[in-house]
């Protein structure tokens, strides 16, 4: 029988499909959305009718709560792809801290747009949830790592940049598409959250492996 590799990849992997099947089993949804998901509004001091974890939790708890399994199983599919790479270059920490930072970074930017928005919108309230913010850092991280720049322009480095956005655009047209074909209600599917991600996964990237291969 194959085993299954030991990696952090495959245990973020394990435990986000966890929570959603016991979500799923329990008739739990909605509650999970409003006890573990983002709420913009709770981050200046606005207290929810209801029972939820501390609002500094939220950006990395609702990284566990998925809409449906359509959602589910898209973001999951592109986290196995670019997760086990980057961990492959990175290591299990570089992978964790990206990860964790992006969820942060993704919350981060939704809250910055919400706030461009009247105090009475529903984005203040309405609770964010998925793993795609954290994706996203994955991805930009992988794009960085992996990318290979077709040549548009006479300069490497443009044509680089060119691919990063390109990989970005694309996961959140992907998203969008996902979001539509689900028919997904109730729930904010964030474009701010994705391109906050993207931004943390590019800005660490380096770092990190710098840091890994110091000695080398």
């Amino acid at each position: 029988m194959a085993r299954i590799p030991r990696t952090l990849t495959a245990a973020i992997t394990a435990l986000t499909a966890l929570a959603w099947l016991i979500a799923v089993a329990l008739g739990a949804g909605e509650w999970a959305q409003g006890f573990m998901g983002f709420i913009p509004a709770r981050v200046i001091g606005v207290a929810v009718p209801w029972t939820a974890l501390p609002a500094i939790l939220t950006p990395l708890s609702s990284t566990l709560v998925h809409a449906n399994f359509v959602h589910l199983a898209f973001n999951l599919l592109i986290f196995v792809w670019c997760g086990a790479a980057v961990e492959r270059v990175l290591g299990r920490g570089g992978l964790a801290l990206i990860y964790v930072v992006g969820a942060y970074a993704a919350a981060a930017a939704q809250f910055g747009y919400t706030a461009t928005l009247p105090s009475s919108d529903l984005a203040w309230i309405t609770p964010m949830i998925g793993a795609s913010g954290a994706i996203s850092a994955v991805m930009g991280a992988f794009a960085l790592s992996f990318g290979r720049a077709k040549h548009i322009t006479g300069s490497a480095r443009v044509n680089r940049w060119i691919n990063i956005v390109w990989l970005l655009v694309a996961w959140v047209v992907l998203q969008l598409l996902v979001g539509w074909t689900a028919g997904a209600q109730g729930y904010l599917l964030a474009t701010p959250a994705h391109i906050g991600g993207f931004l943390a996964g590019l800005l660490i990237q380096r770092p990190l492996l710098l840091w890994r291969y110091r000695s080398a």
